[in-house]
């Protein structure tokens, strides 16, 4: 099968079209042909080895996230999929590399793509669905009518954010450029933050929650409008001790990320909120329940850009430059 690799970590380490065996299959799995991946900035993270303290990778390394396809084949004990399904998921972090013609894997991480969408939106879901869905039921447990402030709410991960947002009632307040200002508007955001112009931090107080696609500045500042109780959750900033413990990472790692984020740590005593770090797991039940959303007309796909299977290196980069208003999909069908 075609596909995209690496063959060591860095900025400047080309993606390379490869033939690469057909992927191994195990009795829960389900083998997939892809029609569309999209991408994420974990993607050049993992690509310039930013995050090898958490994961590590073998090298060639095929890359990629999430997926929308087709199944092809599936294993003995595979109960809930057939041949000829249209299925959308995110694989588990020790098994990713949907830049291919092909993917296995396990049931339990996919769902029947929603109906009503093509291929390529259904590809753009996965990963940020599951991630806000994650950090807004699973960690921060939010309630209709709390107020939550989305960072770059016309980002990938934000346009789903908002969505989901105003479907659970929240109201929502997010950040955007002039040029991200009617997308955000038209996805259902109360106030929406020009951030070349405004300092949030200046503007907003009282708040229930925060998510951070940042970090850095704009996630250090978010403390400021908590109220006592709040909590923020980040999948940009720096994972902490608590993230280390939960995930099992041995005293060591954990002792690390301790020292590491000793100032997030300090900014969240002093504002009697919590701070998570969220490494967003693979669920298919949860696929199914945005699905529904997604069918019920809730919660649409925003999609910036499609690109060529040819053309990953380009949509990497476009990507990289951060612009992008929605998501970069890539087409392998």
């Amino acid at each position: 099968m075609k596909a995209m690799i690496i063959e060591k970590y860095g900025k400047v380490t080309p993606l390379i079209m490869t033939e690469q065996p057909m992927p191994d299959m195990g009795e829960h799995d389900v083998l997939v042909e892809i029609h569309a991946a999209s991408l994420n900035p974990i993607d050049y993270k993992i690509k310039e080895g930013k995050v090898k303290f958490l994961l590590t990778y073998k090298f060639p390394l095929i890359l990629g996230n999430d997926f929308s396809g087709v199944v092809v084949k599936v294993g003995d004990r595979v109960t809930a999929f057939k041949p000829g399904d249209e299925v959308y998921g995110r694989p588990r972090k020790s098994r990713i590399g949907t830049l291919a013609e092909y993917i296995a894997v396990h049931e339990e991480d996919i769902s029947l793509k929603p109906h009503n969408l093509s291929f390529v939106e259904a590809a753009s879901i996965p990963l940020v669905g599951l991630t806000t869905y994650q950090a807004f039921t699973d960690i921060m447990n939010l309630q209709k009518g709390q107020k939550i402030l989305i960072h770059a709410g016309a980002g990938g991960v934000g346009t789903f954010a908002i969505q989901l947002a105003k479907l659970m009632g929240l109201y929502v307040a997010t950040t955007a450029s002039d040029k991200g200002y009617e997308l955000v508007k038209s996805l259902g955001a109360d106030l929406i933050i020009n951030y070349r112009k405004e300092n949030f931090e200046e503007l907003l107080t009282g708040y229930d929650a925060v998510f951070d696609t940042l970090g850095g500045e704009a996630l250090e500042k978010s403390f400021q409008i908590l109220k006592p109780g709040g909590q923020i959750v980040s999948i940009s900033g720096m994972p902490n001790a608590r993230f280390g413990k939960d995930q099992q990472l041995g005293w060591m790692k954990t002792i690390v990320l301790s020292i590491v984020s000793r100032k997030i740590t300090a900014l969240e005593r002093k504002s009697y909120s919590k701070y998570h770090y969220l490494f967003m797991k693979p669920s298919g039940a949860q696929l199914k329940i945005i699905k529904e959303f997604i069918e019920a007309g809730h919660i649409i796909p925003i999609i910036d850009k499609v690109y060529t299977f040819e053309n990953t290196g380009q949509a990497f980069q476009y990507l990289e430059e951060g612009r992008a208003k929605g998501k970069v999909v890539v087409q392998m069908k």
